[in-house]
């Protein structure tokens, strides 16, 4: 069913295209921009821009996990410590990532980690406000058990907050995986010379329409993939509830 639109989309755009009503100029036919991504994926040079921005993307979402994770689950056990964090986290959370490029491109040059860590700001809030809201969710007697088995913080944390607290974790992390991919190729697009943004640059001054489609359609349909591989991940590692 999820199908039907957009492959009425590509019908009704073929049509239009071949009766002259769109531009074969910025609108290439979809049979044409199929045919560019197949010679694209047959030499190996899609897969190629797709493994670089993918190591960004990837590099971007472990990072942002890792701090959003820790940090939401002691803010969300420590109230007090929450309320004093609340100003430092509003007046950063507002900036644009793309905002970060001239200084990324500073300390890094161009490079995967100047795309990763431009996206890593990103992907970093979500994860941090979802994680801090869910584990503010837990079940106090949770952590009051933690506490009278004598774990440590560390401990009652891994033991009883996160597990808790993973169905909300996991749907942020998911929602930061697609950011991690548009701020990665945003970058891409913007200033570093790699990946897939780099390519649909490189295709337009070529004035390669069919190009360039071709590659936009690929960045969807992988970032479909991401998202279909996490949701399986997510009920087989969630299967206990």
């Amino acid at each position: 069913m999820g199908a039907i639109i957009p492959g009425g989309v590509l019908v009704l755009w073929e049509v239009l295209s071949r009766m002259g009503v769109l531009s074969e100029d910025g609108f290439s036919r979809p049979s044409r921009f199929f045919v560019a991504g197949a010679k694209a994926l047959a030499d190996g040079t899609l897969l190629a821009q797709t493994a670089q921005t993918f190591a960004a993307a990837g590099q971007a979402l472990a990072m942002a996990a890792i701090a959003g994770i820790v940090l939401g689950a002691i803010l969300g056990l420590f109230r007090p410590l929450e309320r004093a964090a609340s100003l430092t986290i509003e007046s950063l959370r507002p900036i644009p990532s793309v905002a970060l490029i001239p200084l990324s491109l500073l300390l890094f040059g161009f490079s995967r980690d100047m795309s990763a860590w431009v996206a890593a700001f990103a992907c970093f809030w979500p994860i941090l406000l979802v994680t801090i809201s869910a584990v503010r969710s837990v079940d106090v007697r949770l952590i009051e058990v933690g506490k009278l088995l004598g774990y440590s913080f560390p401990r009652i944390i891994v033991k009883f907050a996160l597990p808790a607290a993973l169905p909300a974790i996991l749907v942020g992390i998911r929602v930061a995986a697609g950011i991690a991919i548009v701020v990665t190729v945003t970058t891409e697009i913007v200033t570093n010379p790699r990946g897939l943004g780099f390519a649909m640059t490189m295709a337009a001054q070529s004035l390669q329409a069919d190009l360039v489609w071709a590659t936009l359609m690929w960045v969807g349909v992988i970032g479909y993939l991401l998202n279909w591989s996490l949701e399986r991940l997510e009920r087989r590692w969630l299967r206990y509830r």
